[in-house]
């Protein structure tokens, strides 16, 4: 399934999914609450989150059937599950816009940040709203058992952020420090979007596990990706300035491994550089990169990604071959080949 299919078979759930997005802002009465969440949420992206849900409630579904019974086709997801979809939606939206104005960013995907155009405060409080309007939904539709799941996953969320605040503050170069960063701030709720769409539909834990390790997977993939793109990706597809990471202070998996691999002298002059200010590390964007493709670091980084994505594949090998199995598997191949 090339990318093109993939995208249109994905085409039906995501109108939907924004119908009830849209749904929900609708009744906001605040004008300026309402164009902040309207920028936030309809600014892009590609619904992955709430599509995993679907997708994962679809697959449990098709394989509690018993054969003969039903076509997949005709196993059609209550609307309650595509509600609770949305959940996922709203606490993504609300992440990036904490996360803008932790970083101090004027751009995303192209366009002015929120806290550009309304400030700091007010993109504040409407991140708090999406967060507080998606765990209302979350206990709401889902019940306790699929509120922990989501609960857990923005307290990981959370936690990761200042994880990552003290990693960039002590230049910690551990490894499995950045993975644990990387679990919480990204693959946390995709993990957390798929055993919700298995834990809705049936009760088999089997299941629930298989697709859960499935989306943690296909997170740390991601931001893998994401991390190679920062260096290596076109701004025009990225909406983001080549080594914005490392102006930020960010210590991402292909500097990690280049740092592990280099000789002392480098290594050390690498850990001055990242001990100075942004606007100097600004300067030397194109040395670093430099630096990373001599030491490994590219190549490293997407040989991980690809063993990510395999692991996601095979945790898939219990359910059987429908149509369902072969987007996820799709939609890892489009994560590890992705260029914004």
């Amino acid at each position: 399934m090339n990318k093109e299919e993939l995208l249109k078979s994905l085409q039906p759930d995501r109108e939907i999914i924004e119908q009830y997005m849209e749904q929900e802002i609708a009744n906001v009465q605040d004008e300026t609450l309402k164009n902040i969440l309207t920028h936030a949420l309809f600014n892009g992206g590609k619904r992955i989150r709430p599509l995993l849900t679907m997708l994962a409630g679809r697959l449990c579904a098709f394989a509690m059937t018993p054969e003969g019974v039903a076509e997949e086709g005709q196993l059609q997801p209550p609307e309650n599950l595509y509600r609770l979809a949305t959940v996922f939606e709203l606490l993504h939206g609300a992440s990036l816009l904490h996360d803008d104005v932790i970083d101090h960013a004027d751009q995303r995907r192209g366009k002015p940040t929120a806290n550009k155009i309304w400030g700091t405060s007010q993109v504040i409080l409407a991140g708090d709203w999406l967060h507080a309007t998606a765990m209302t939904m979350a206990g709401t539709l889902g019940g306790p058992e699929i509120n922990t799941i989501i609960g857990s996953a923005v307290s990981a969320m959370i936690e990761a952020e200042f994880r990552q605040a003290e990693t960039a503050r002590t230049i910690n170069l551990d490894e499995e420090n950045y993975f644990a960063i990387l679990r919480g701030k990204t693959s946390s709720l995709i993990a957390a979007a798929c055993q919700t769409g298995a834990s809705y539909v049936n009760e088999n834990r089997e299941y629930h596990l298989a697709l859960r390790t499935f989306g943690d997977t296909m997170g740390l993939a991601f931001q893998v990706i994401d991390d190679l793109l920062d260096y290596q990706g076109d701004p025009e597809q990225t909406g983001k300035a080549v080594g914005n990471d490392l102006v930020e202070g960010k210590l991402t998996l292909p500097l990690l491994h280049a740092m592990e691999n280099a000789d002392k002298a480098d290594h050390e002059q690498m850990i001055k550089l990242l001990k100075n200010e942004p606007e100097l590390r600004k300067k030397h964007v194109e040395q670093v990169h430099d630096f990373i493709e001599a030491n490994g670091g590219f190549a490293y980084a997407k040989e991980g990604a690809a063993t990510l994505i395999e692991a996601g594949s095979e945790a898939l090998e219990l359910f059987p071959d429908c149509q369902a199995k072969t987007i996820l598997l799709g939609l890892g191949q489009y994560v590890l080949y992705r260029q914004k």
